[in-house]
């Protein structure tokens, strides 16, 4: 009988995280490929922006005190002594009595003081009509009116997106300073199972964990260097670990982790020789999730039910991501919200529930709850967290939901 370690999940995730170090080394990488990157460096602006004072209309430039008591019926009439278009300069001071035609996103020229917009004049080329007055620095944007040189723009640990890649690249940037982001291995194990493209036969069936899994970790931004399906073999289990663990920071495993005869990875961690941190959690499903240590190599047991391998990647795995990659975002959001349908059954160990949320009502699915079936995860978009010793939940309870 193998020894039961069984702890609750945040003890879990402790543990787990002890067992490893977060990722310090960093590398550039192109702003085109820099998506759900964490940012390594502080960012400061070497330059303001926009660095000259420009015009956000298409018009004319002159000084404000020129158009004074202008209207449609009694316009002021300035020369028209230059144009300049955006990516241009004028290199004529404004005086008075004059104006430039100006483009929008053009440098203001010396001089001038604001800008008119073309629908307020006559669209004159030698000479124009203006029709309103308008007061010092209309239309007018300011040096440094986006930031200013020396600001800083962003910090580290800060997860990229498109507006954070498109500030770095408002600062000349081709490239940003990133943490390298934990390399995983995924091995999913059974003699049951067979791939995606092969015939079905009797007493076998597809294997969705390698690829519901696999592609889920790609969806949070983390590299799967290699996937792999291995049979029930004690050794050959082992020796893919062995491999596998030459790159990766973390190997997740599908199956083989509760107390049936083919449920090989206790004997598979003796083979390593590895650390077991721990077996067991406190929670449904997926209570006999694993964790060991194999060298530097994190190693994480999953149920092989798809439900129970989904649920323990959510609520277990992400968190030891986000701290090992510097990845704050991975952290799973906790809302609050109305339940619209019963949960019958009572929990006597903490349970997750499959489960859709919009605007704080909180609806379950249709079909079975079993941790053995996945086609009822569509359309979810949160896991219920039920405390344990929880009678039923029913319509119109409150209850906590882990955002997925």
């Amino acid at each position: 009988m193998y020894e039961i370690m069984r702890c609750p999940l945040e003890e879990g995730i402790r543990l787990a995280k002890e067992n490893c170090m977060p990722e310090t080394c960093t590398e550039e990488v192109s702003l085109l490929t820099a998506f759900g990157r964490i940012l390594a460096e502080d960012v400061c602006a070497p330059h303001s922006q926009p660095p000259f004072p420009r015009s956000p209309l298409d018009g004319y430039a002159f000084r404000a005190v020129d158009s004074t008591g202008a209207t449609k019926e009694a316009p002021v009439r300035l020369t028209v002594v230059g144009e300049v278009f955006a990516g241009g300069v004028c290199a004529k001071t404004v005086k008075e009595g004059e104006a430039v035609r100006i483009m929008t996103g053009a440098p203001i020229p010396d001089g001038a003081d604001c800008v008119i917009r073309q629908e307020d004049t006559n669209y004159g080329e030698d000479i124009v009509e203006v029709y309103t007055a308008l007061k010092p620095y209309a239309n007018y944007c300011f040096v440094g009116e986006d930031y200013k040189e020396g600001d800083c723009l962003l910090t580290k640990g800060t997860n990229l997106t498109s507006v954070e890649i498109g500030i770095l690249a408002s600062l000349g940037k081709e490239t940003a300073l990133v943490y390298k982001t934990p390399e995983v291995h995924l091995i999913t194990t059974g003699d049951e199972l067979i791939m995606p493209g092969e015939a079905l036969r009797p007493g076998k069936i597809y294997d969705s964990n390698l690829y519901t899994i696999g592609v889920r970790l790609q969806e949070l931004g983390i590299p799967v260097t290699m996937h792999t399906h291995v049979m029930d073999e004690p050794q050959a289990v082992a020796q893919a670990i062995r491999e596998a663990s030459k790159t990766a920071q973390v190997v997740i495993t599908t199956g083989g982790v509760s107390v049936g005869k083919k449920d090989i990875m206790h004997e598979v961690l003796s083979i390593l020789e590895a650390k077991k941190i721990f077996w067991k959690m406190d929670l449904k499903p997926g209570t006999p999730t694993l964790c060991g240590k194999y060298e530097d190599t994190l190693l994480i047991g999953l149920s092989g039910n798809p439900f129970g391998a989904i649920t323990n990647l959510e609520i277990f795995v992400r968190p030891i991501l986000a701290y090992l990659g510097n990845m704050p975002s991975l952290e799973p959001v906790v809302k609050q919200g109305v339940l619209e349908d019963d949960f019958g059954k009572p929990s006597k160990v903490r349970r997750f529930v499959r489960a859709i949320y919009e605007d704080g009502v909180v609806s379950l699915p249709k079909g079975s709850h079993s941790s053995g079936v996945l086609s009822s995860m569509r359309g979810c978009n949160c896991l219920i967290d039920i405390p344990g010793d929880s009678d039923a939940v029913h319509k119109g309870d409150k209850v906590c939901v882990r955002m997925l």
